[in-house]
């Protein structure tokens, strides 16, 4: 637990302090947000701007001048969120200045490596900032509005449009055509710091995927939230959401990675004109860890996850967490149609075969399934596959835990499998074969055996294809 931080807040590009309001509304006296105006926006719009190191000295001298007393955050949106990545390597580091640093709070963050953005739409950005006032005016309102998901409250859409018209060109410029570009991968390495991930699955270049590929694998401790129906600018969006998210972040920062990366390769698919927006909107709600309910006991989602660690191992940071999916399916009462019919329904069937299964190693091993070995817990699995382990009161008959433990394999794959990280790990290329043109679909010219084009070698490569 994170006991009564001070949170630094870092605005998006064209934002200022100011943005931050209803967020520290919502947090409360005991987690006080200080929120920094940038250089070249807000009440810093006199400042051309600068460099992400020049942008970063700024901060760190705010966080000096305010020698908070205890632990402290960063929380960045889009482009305050890499210069807090800079800021935590310094941390991280031993910079006297930032000592105190205990978590990260990123919010549809720009990346250590170059934001994935269209250099038609950055050229585009770049020369409007300069046009006539009333150009700017037009374009500064089409700018929040393409950032959203849905329309701001009138007051925060008018107060974002006007801190867009107040930055400083020249700032604005320099972030586009270079901060924005900077790559910090190497100097950022993996920070050990934890973090939260926060991204909205209707942003375009920033959202669930980008994330994903290019911050989570700089971050040893992390949990990535998708917010569904949000856009880029998260902190006016959804600051009842985030206040949520962040009390349960301090509550409980997490002590390991708890969500999957994406290879860049993929994601970049995942983003291209060769998937159609439909599909790409149900992988990124699939990113999204459910939030319940949930309809299974503690010790039987202990029990079930321990199963599937033996079941579909998955080595490495950032796992899938399949208990908490296939939990959260098994309390809304669908599944794909069909169960064995001496079965009980899914979620009784789930909840006294994991009973059987838990009883089962306490008898033999005086311990909870979830406490064994890996060879103990195999053993226990192999009696289960051939109807061998013993009967106990309100459980599942030896005989019929075949039949359960034979869905539960089928149901650990096909939860990995509808997870993008999932299809990216096996190298599955075929969400590219159609977008939104149903007269210009791209599909594939070469249907030979073994044959490949050209972009799929990125992501069969990722996969560790060496063919």
């Amino acid at each position: 637990m994170i006991d009564h931080p001070v949170l630094f807040c870092l605005h998006v590009l064209g934002g200022s302090a100011r943005m931050w309001r209803p967020l520290a509304e919502r947090l409360g006296p005991h987690r006080r947000c200080v929120a920094i105006d940038l250089p070249g926006f807000g009440d810093e719009a006199a400042s051309p701007g600068g460099p992400v190191a020049a942008m970063a000295d700024h901060v760190a001298a705010h966080v000096q001048a305010e020698a908070p007393p205890g632990p402290w955050l960063l929380v960045g949106n889009s482009m305050g969120a890499k210069i807090a990545l800079a800021l935590a390597r310094r941390s991280e580091d031993g910079d006297p200045a930032l000592s105190g640093l205990a978590g990260l709070v990123l919010l549809a963050g720009s990346p250590p490596a170059p934001e994935p953005m269209a250099e038609e739409r950055r050229q585009a950005m770049i020369a409007w900032i300069d046009a006539d006032p009333e150009t700017r005016r037009r374009e500064a309102e089409a700018f929040v509005s393409a950032n959203v998901g849905a329309p701001l409250p009138p007051e925060d859409h008018a107060r974002m449009v006007e801190d867009v018209l107040r930055a400083n060109p020249q700032a604005w410029k320099a972030w586009l055509a270079s901060g924005a570009d900077e790559d910090w991968r190497g100097r950022i390495g993996t920070l050990g710091t934890p973090a939260l991930v926060v991204s909205g699955a209707q942003d375009g270049d920033l959202g669930p995927e980008a994330q994903a590929a290019l911050t989570l694998p700089h971050l040893a401790r992390h949990r990535h939230v998708v917010a569904p129906g949000a856009g880029h600018l998260l902190p006016l969006e959804r600051p009842e959401e985030l206040a949520a998210l962040i009390h349960a972040f301090l509550d409980n920062p997490p002590e390991t990675t708890e969500s999957p990366t994406l290879p860049p390769a993929f994601a970049a698919l995942m983003g291209s004109d060769r998937v159609n927006t439909r599909l790409r909107t149900t992988l990124r709600e699939r990113m999204r860890e459910p939030d319940g309910p949930f309809c299974l006991r503690p010790g039987e989602r202990a029990t079930l996850a321990a199963c599937l660690d033996r079941v579909l191992p998955q080595p490495g940071p950032g796992r899938i967490d399949l208990a908490r999916r296939i939990d959260a399916r098994l309390a809304t009462g669908t599944g794909d149609g069909w169960r064995f019919a001496a079965l009980p329904p899914d979620a009784e069937a789930y909840s006294r075969a994991l009973r059987t299964l838990d009883a089962a190693a306490r008898a033999a091993q005086g311990r909870p399934f979830s406490d064994l070995d890996g060879p103990d817990q195999d053993a226990l699995l192999d009696h289960a596959a051939a109807g061998r382990l013993p009967a106990i009161p309100d459980g599942i008959a030896p005989e019929l835990m075949t039949c359960w433990f034979e869905e539960l394999r089928a149901e650990a794959v096909r939860t990995w499998l509808a997870h993008p990280a999932g299809l990216a790990a096996i190298g599955f290329t075929g969400i590219g074969a159609g977008g939104d043109d149903a007269d210009a679909l791209p599909g594939y010219r070469l249907t030979g055996l073994n044959a490949r084009e050209s972009w799929e070698g990125p992501i069969l490569a990722a996969a560790g294809d060496a063919r």
